[in-house]
């Protein structure tokens, strides 16, 4: 799987996003002096925690026949102290389905390994960026 990253045009800072098959886009909030028109980095970091969350006790409760229905996760992103090295997430889940108090105690667990989470918080990342020799454009 690669990612492509693309800017879609010279004067502004909206790129396309590339994933395989899908497409999607980023920009700079209009405060930065982007036109706000896609959402920003942030948000997809922020996003891939929502979602990895959401997946994964879906899947889980598959696996478990624990009829759980559907899930909603929201995220809220506290970065006021990111150029000092915090940046908090805090996340709601609210678990849909007829489940007894063990089961909703169980997926809160579950929710909590997902890979994702477990990447933002308790990986080594490592990052190599190279310059491409390609050809010249503009």
């Amino acid at each position: 799987m690669t990612v492509t990253v693309n800017t879609v045009s010279a004067e502004g800072f909206r790129h396309s996003v590339q994933i395989d098959d899908h497409e999607l886009f980023a920009d700079v909030p209009t405060a930065s002096g982007g036109e706000g028109s896609a959402p920003e980095p942030h948000d997809y970091f922020d996003a891939a925690l929502g979602a990895c969350k959401a997946l994964t006790l879906k899947l889980y409760a598959k696996k478990k026949d624990i009829p759980l229905t559907g899930v909603t996760v929201e995220v809220k992103r506290d970065n006021s102290e990111e150029l000092k090295g915090k940046y908090a997430l805090h996340v709601k889940l609210t678990l849909k389905g007829v489940l007894t108090d063990a089961q909703r105690d169980e997926l809160h667990r579950v929710a909590d390994r997902c890979p994702v989470h477990k990447l933002m918080t308790t990986t080594d990342v490592s990052i190599e960026t190279h310059l491409s020799e390609g050809a010249f454009s503009q």
